[in-house]
């Protein structure tokens, strides 16, 4: 029995008498009507994935024209409509004619049974098929939009960004292997994925593949896929995460914890650009846009012999490499206005700003855990404030991690902490005014000011 709802339109009783005794014998359910202007409330109220259209009903018409206008009139309600026409008057031009409108096919009158059975079969598959397309879409364009507001633009103003950003605008375009370098929580994700926005793919999927959570037996099935009977749990064949990001772009993350024999799989791969499933030798070409990141230090693994040269030269065309949040002080407190608006409104709070301290405490912080940390620490502080502001005791700051053995005081003054964070920034660099107004993310000229204004 074929799971499937078939509706079969003809003006004559003994066909719909006939169709409906032999049909319910092989599909779910048989839907039978006389006229074509019940259509419409048909198909609203039933999941009908069949329909089985006589193409005359007037006494005496043999042309086809009726059958050819409600064929149009189904497809303009879904395009994805399977119908079969049918008719007493064989026609070749009538057939064709019909198939270019849109029908799946074409069928006689007197049918045989065991004909009408496989040409139903094959409309029921090809149903399921457009359904399951369908579907795929549907997820698809969910995922993208999941992603879109995951992931929003790049808030920041520094140098550093702004330079990140000139060099994104150029890079995007191409499709240039790019390579992002930084710290856990300074932002790959989010930089690729802006690569992706800003590329030529960014109607395609972005597959997200977190090589450091991978377990090593999985990789090849994975990446790559797998044949059936390739091993005992493949009952059926699977493509991997390469075939799915087909047109679109593939980021693979935490590039450096992969072993030396799987980095020798990944770059077969990279350099044919083809990709072979488990359990199979058919090579498959591959069309995508290749980002990799990690917070690991290639060049000096390359040095040991942990990673491949040949592979980091592959994946390496453009490399970006994202600051840690200590030296992008210019964004601190726009990246933190940015999260409070944004937790704010999804925890529906009205907390409107930071204290002056607390801003303060913000930008005396070193932020080991980076952009990660900073929206983690503003978003328990609005869950936790009955404010209208953000003072310090609700930012919970660590008093160890602020890079200096002078504490922050809740109760200082701004410009006491200020001070404090200029010279912290110059004992760092031990007196490097270029690297210390850098990590402030001031200019020369700024941090001069503030070293005559606090006299240090």
């Amino acid at each position: 029995m074929i799971d499937a709802t078939v509706l079969v339109i003809d003006d004559d009783d003994d066909i719909l008498l006939s169709a409906r005794l032999f049909l319910k014998q092989h599909f779910s359910q048989v839907i039978t009507c006389k006229s074509p202007k019940e259509i419409n409330v048909l198909l609203s109220r039933n999941e009908v994935d069949i329909i089985l259209l006589d193409m005359n009903y007037q006494k005496g018409a043999s042309d086809g024209r009726e059958g050819i206008y409600w064929l149009e009139h189904i497809l303009s309600i879904d395009k994805d409509y399977v119908v079969i026409l049918m008719t007493a008057y064989g026609n070749v031009e009538l057939a064709v004619q019909a198939i270019k409108k849109g029908a799946t096919d074409f069928i006689l009158k007197p049918w045989e049974n065991e004909k009408l059975f496989a040409t139903l079969s094959a409309a029921s598959r090809l149903r399921q098929s457009n359904k399951k397309v369908k579907k795929l879409e549907r997820i698809h364009s969910s995922l993208q939009k999941d992603i879109n507001r995951q992931f929003e633009n790049i808030v920041g103003n520094s140098e550093p960004i702004k330079h990140l950003q000139n060099t994104l605008v150029k890079v995007a375009p191409t499709d240039a292997n790019v390579l992002i370098l930084g710290e856990n929580g300074t932002g790959k994700q989010v930089f690729a994925y802006e690569l992706h926005k800003l590329s030529h793919r960014k109607n395609q999927i972005f597959m997200h593949v977190d090589l450091g959570s991978l377990n090593e037996n999985l990789f090849e099935s994975e990446l790559f896929g797998y044949a059936k009977g390739a091993f005992t749990d493949a009952k059926d064949d699977k493509p991997g995460r390469f075939e799915m990001a087909e047109g679109g772009t593939i980021f693979l993350d935490e590039i450096g914890n992969l072993s030396l024999p799987l980095q020798a799989k990944l770059l077969s791969v990279i350099q044919n650009r083809t990709v072979n499933r488990l359990g199979e030798s058919k090579e498959r070409k591959i069309n995508v846009r290749l980002i990799t990141a990690t917070n690991m230090p290639l060049n000096e693994m390359v040095s040991k012999g942990t990673f491949r040269q040949d592979l980091l030269f592959r994946i390496n065309t453009v490399e970006l490499l994202l600051p840690g949040l200590a030296q992008r002080g210019d964004d601190i407190l726009l990246l933190a206005g940015h999260f409070l608006n944004t937790f704010s409104t999804k925890y529906h709070k009205s907390i409107l700003d930071f204290e002056a301290k607390a801003e303060a405490m913000l930008l005396s912080y070193h932020w080991p855990g980076n952009v990660r940390e900073l929206q983690h620490v503003v978003e328990r502080a609005v869950i936790m404030s009955d404010s209208l502001k953000i003072g310090v005791n609700d930012l919970q700051l660590s008093p160890q991690k602020f890079g200096s053995n002078t504490p922050i005081q809740s109760d200082m003054g701004l410009e006491e902490m200020e001070k404090l964070m200029v010279q912290k920034a110059i004992d760092k660099h031990k007196g490097n005014i270029s690297r210390a107004a850098a990590d402030l993310g001031l200019t020369r000229a700024a941090l001069y000011r503030r070293i005559e204004k606090f006299d240090l």
